[in-house]
């Protein structure tokens, strides 16, 4: 005679598939909690050890300032602290599982913005041809228009009263914008002020795939001089109505030979071609005092990355700020 299963026999079989059900999931759950945990973990160590890194990299940097400052008065872009190579290279010995990028940039080879105006706000017509020669370069694509209502914006923005100068713009326009704000009527705190002004875009300060940006050239540090012998392109271009692509073209090859002295800022009369271009000497020199770093760190996805600001003079570095992101 077939022998039947009890009703709660089978009650039974199923609340023991139910236990084994929940625990298998528990099992799973806790074990996906477990590595990621230690997932997490890993990446909170190598992002600790990539800041450590980069902050090393600022470190290094200030060091090789440091030595220049004391072995020579004048700077160029052939000098160890301008070799991105050599020093990421350095950095990247001490941490060899973690690859390196460190580069120093002489914000003195750069127009320092503020100084468009005097100390009363008036325009320094030195300056302002400049400026107006920077952003009138084909690499910018700006009509001459433009250009004015730019450099009569940033007139307004940095002097101190609400007259508006031109097609420049003071409150009346800033407070009427969907998002009002003030217009600082004071010198910029950072270049990335600019992009408050009227009339400049994100494309013209960054730049896009098919043009430079402006903010490489630019800067809120310094005394108005910019060092000839780092300057880039677009800026020695912008130094003399005569200059012209070709001229700046010579000059940089002829600092890049490093056979001569470049201590004098007169030497660029010395260049084949040039000695009928005249720059006014209180627009330039050949010591960098305001340097910009930039130490990143990258480690498979993760990647630090620190940049400061330093003043160098009288025997001594300062650090104006520091960033980390």
């Amino acid at each position: 005679m077939e022998k039947r299963l009890k009703p709660t026999s089978g009650f039974a079989l199923v609340i023991t598939l139910l236990v084994v059900a929940i625990i298998t999931a528990v099992t799973l759950h806790l074990n996906s909690a477990v590595r990621s945990h230690l997932h997490g973990a890993a990446n909170l160590r190598d992002s600790v050890s990539l800041g450590l890194a980069a902050k090393s990299g600022v470190n290094l940097a200030l060091a090789v300032l440091f030595e220049d400052g004391r072995s020579t008065g004048w700077d160029s872009d052939q000098e160890t602290w301008a070799d991105e190579k050599g020093l990421s290279t350095a950095l990247g010995e001490f941490f060899p599982s973690t690859r390196c990028e460190l580069k120093i940039m002489d914000l003195s080879g750069r127009i320092q913005i503020n100084r468009l105006v005097d100390d009363e706000g008036r325009f320094d017509p030195m300056r302002k041809a400049v400026l107006s020669r920077l952003l009138s370069q084909e690499a910018f694509g700006l009509d001459p228009e433009t250009v004015d209502n730019i450099v009569d914006a940033v007139k307004d923005w940095l002097d101190p009263d609400q007259d508006i100068t031109r097609f420049g713009a003071e409150d009346g326009y800033y407070l009427s914008l969907k998002t009002p704000y003030n217009c600082r009527n004071g010198p910029l705190a950072v270049i990335e002020e600019l992009l408050l002004i009227r009339g400049m875009t994100r494309d013209l300060f960054y730049g896009d795939s098919d043009r430079p940006g402006i903010s490489r050239y630019l800067t809120v540090h310094g005394d108005g001089r910019i060092n000839i012998n780092t300057a880039d392109m677009p800026v020695l271009m912008a130094l003399s109505d005569d200059m012209g692509r070709s001229g700046a073209e010579r000059l940089v090859a002829y600092r890049r030979r490093g056979e001569e002295t470049l201590e004098d800022p007169a030497w660029y009369q010395d260049v084949p071609g040039l000695g009928d271009i005249f720059i006014a000497p209180e627009l330039i020199c050949t010591a960098g005092t305001y340097f910009q770093i930039v130490s990143q760190t990258h480690m498979d996805r993760l990647q630090s990355r620190v940049t400061a600001v330093v003043e160098r003079g009288g025997g001594t570095i300062r650090v104006l700020s520091w960033k980390r992101n």
